[in-house]
């Protein structure tokens, strides 16, 4: 699923899972501010669920985010995405 206005790239994909209270609450707060992203479910997708455990130590942990540059957060502050993506810019 993605979560983006066409004509919007997104900034990052998120890895999730529907029942995850954090990844629930990250995606309002990204949500509010206008800032696009992929959403991956990792219950859904293998690979996915793979990149996640590669990120985090043999770990499922989400929300997880993986930017452009390869870089990975895990469960994030909406301060420490924007920081980050203020980097890359």
């Amino acid at each position: 699923m993605t979560v983006r206005a066409e004509e919007m790239p997104a900034l990052f994909t998120m890895y999730t899972t529907p029942w995850c209270g954090y990844c629930h609450r990250l995606k309002g707060q990204l949500d509010r501010e206008g800032i696009t992203y992929d959403i991956v479910d990792i219950e859904q997708d293998p690979a996915a669920a793979s990149i996640v455990e590669s990120a985090n130590g043999g770990n499922q942990t989400v929300p997880t985010l993986v930017y452009a540059d390869g870089t990975a957060q895990t469960n994030p502050s909406l301060v420490q995405v924007k920081e980050k993506l203020a980097a890359l810019a």
